[in-house]
């Protein structure tokens, strides 16, 4: 997690994000990230948005590596670890989204997200690290 809190720190005023690598083996296990641009064109302090050949990069990626994509992070500079509605409005099923809330000089907090398989709400995942 400590690359993940130095990336927020350093795209910080604005938005970063990246992807999430890992296995499903016993629970979802994250065993790397890969940052990745804020392509969001106008202001990134409050949204970010992944362009579609990240996704595509990405996948392929996990392939050669033998893992699965299995989700995303941002931050969320001078907010809380709380999936936002816009958020929600981009989540796709089975993807976990780490969310770490970034004020000035500290990371406030991380948290994890993931919809919910009957509806369409995010649930909180349990973090370990």
């Amino acid at each position: 997690m400590t690359g993940i809190f130095a990336h927020a720190m350093e795209d910080f005023p604005n938005e970063c994000c990246g992807f999430l690598y890992g296995n499903e083996q016993g629970g979802r296990i994250i065993e790397r990230y890969v940052p990745v641009s804020n392509a969001r064109e106008g202001d990134q302090r409050r949204r970010f948005t992944i362009d579609p050949m990240d996704y595509l990069r990405a996948e392929r990626q996990a392939a050669e590596w033998g893992t699965t994509l299995v989700g995303v992070y941002h931050s969320h500079p001078l907010h809380p670890a709380i999936a936002s509605e816009h958020d929600l409005a981009q989540a796709m099923p089975w993807f976990s989204y780490v969310i770490v809330s970034v004020f000035q000089e500290e990371v406030r907090e991380i948290r994890s997200w993931r919809l919910a398989e009957d509806n369409p709400q995010f649930i909180e995942e349990s973090i370990t690290h």
